[in-house]
């Protein structure tokens, strides 16, 4: 059947539509409040783990690690992961150990032939992972341990190895 309008040249006006529900915008509203809250709580998750945690263990500069490292004072551990080694190499003088090794306090042990007096600085990318392990490792019976805050790239304590052109050596599997 054909459309008895077809024919005419008049344009159309447009149904009017009827407005939302009270439901309908108290249910949008609610929604976004919803989605809203949960995007602040995981910004305030996120912004959480970028905080390193407070902790009396003694903190060196890059430059400081550095020189310590070369002068044989301390043994510098960089915690960070491969593929991190891999993006921006390792600071010339540190031990890479990967602190997700189900091994990592062996592997630390090695490195300090045994003693875990010995002095150790820990440096990761912007300081709020060797934060952490510094407290952990305290904990665990390294009383000589050390935080380098400012990790690689940077953080509030600073502007990092990179930027403070310290060397770095690639990073080989």
């Amino acid at each position: 059947m054909r459309d008895q309008n077809a024919n005419d040249s008049r344009p159309q006006e447009p149904v009017p539509s009827s407005p939302p529900s009270r439901r309908r915008v108290l249910r949008g509203v609610v929604g976004a409040g919803a989605l809203l809250g949960v995007v602040a709580a995981g910004g305030g998750i996120w912004r959480w783990r970028l905080q390193p945690v407070a902790h009396d263990q003694p903190r060196l500069s890059p430059a400081e690690a550095h020189a310590a490292a070369q002068a044989g004072q301390i043994t510098l551990v960089d915690i960070r992961s491969p593929e991190e080694w891999h993006q921006t190499g390792v600071a010339v003088g540190a031990m890479p150990i990967d602190m997700r090794r189900v091994d990592f306090v062996a592997a630390l042990d090695q490195a300090l032939a045994g003693d875990r007096a010995a002095p150790v600085a820990l440096i990761c990318a912007r300081g709020v992972r060797s934060a952490r392990m510094t407290l952990d490792l305290a904990a665990a019976g390294f009383p000589g341990v050390i935080d380098v805050p400012q990790g690689m790239l940077g953080s509030a304590d600073g502007p990092g190895w990179i930027a403070a052109q310290l060397p770095v050596v690639p990073w080989q599997d």
